[in-house]
């Protein structure tokens, strides 16, 4: 006798942004966002890699190609469509469909709520703001980004400081981020992870398989954390357990809420759970 499903209402649009082809991470997060129910995925947008830390798929076209096969590995009716990004940093020729894309979902009409989640440079959320500065009021961003400390090194927000920048000044725009400090905390150990993974069936193999063939210039040690993980707890589950600060962006009425700590259990045996049960109904 089977069990029974609970029925999950979904309660929120979602477009996915991010350097698909750098840390796997993202490929990881993707999956869940898509095998979650409570949120629709309506688009999914690619940006490039930082040259600093070259690696051998750095294209924005890259990331969109390793993003369609996950979601060929996933599969199903309705499959969100997919956008490449701009090559370029934030400036005059950083126009792209991903952008085009993005402002679109942002002023079409629809009941549920939009939240745009970046785990990496803001590059096409700067350019869709620029040209299309009305949807700041439609949209909300969850970004995996920046830092408590000033003065630390952060990745997503330093491979286009430019973008980040003018994105953050946008006074109307909700922005919910999650800093380095915090999403460092999603540590996973590479024997977990492995294990994790490796036994959730076809899916969860093909997100570790990518975890294998890491560029030169890393080093792994006993873990890799998943760091673009936690905008989930926004867009598909609860961010109740979770930690956070408020205010309210200079000379406007944009909320800037910074994530202190999130709730890993919650998160993780969430994606496991999806990972099985995607397994199961491939039987």
């Amino acid at each position: 006798m089977s069990t029974p499903a609970l029925r999950v209402h979904e309660h929120c649009r979602v477009v996915l942004d991010n350097d698909w082809s750098g840390d796997p991470d993202g490929l990881v997060a993707l999956a869940h966002h898509l095998l979650s129910p409570a949120n629709r995925v309506v688009a999914v947008t690619s940006s490039g890699l930082d040259p600093r830390f070259p690696g051998p798929l750095p294209r924005a076209a890259d990331g969109a190609a390793l993003a369609t096969e996950l979601l060929a590995a996933v599969g199903g009716a309705d499959l969100p469509p997919v956008h490449a990004g701009s090559e370029e940093v934030f400036g005059d020729a950083s126009g792209s469909a991903a952008a085009d894309a993005i402002a679109a979902e942002a002023r079409r009409d629809d009941e549920l709520p939009l939240f745009l989640v970046c785990g990496g440079p803001l590059t096409n959320v700067a350019q869709a703001l620029r040209q299309a500065p009305d949807i700041a009021e439609r949209l909300t961003l969850v970004w995996i980004g920046g830092s408590l400390d000033a003065g630390a090194f952060e990745y997503n927000r330093d491979t286009d400081r430019e973008a980040a920048a003018f994105v953050l000044a946008q006074a109307d725009l909700d922005v919910q981020s999650f800093p380095v400090e915090t999403y460092r905390r999603c540590a996973y150990s590479v024997a977990e992870l492995e294990h994790d993974l490796g036994t959730t069936g076809a899916l969860g193999r093909w997100l570790w398989e990518h975890f294998t063939d890491p560029p030169d210039w890393i080093r792994v040690g006993g873990n890799w954390p998943l760091g673009d993980s936690p905008p989930v707890l926004v867009t598909a589950l609860t961010v109740e357990s979770s930690r956070w600060t408020s205010s309210t962006a200079e000379g406007g009425r944009g909320e800037r809420r910074v994530y202190t700590d999130v709730d890993t259990r919650l998160l993780f045996g969430d994606l496991l759970a999806r990972l099985r049960a995607h397994e199961r109904g491939r039987a």
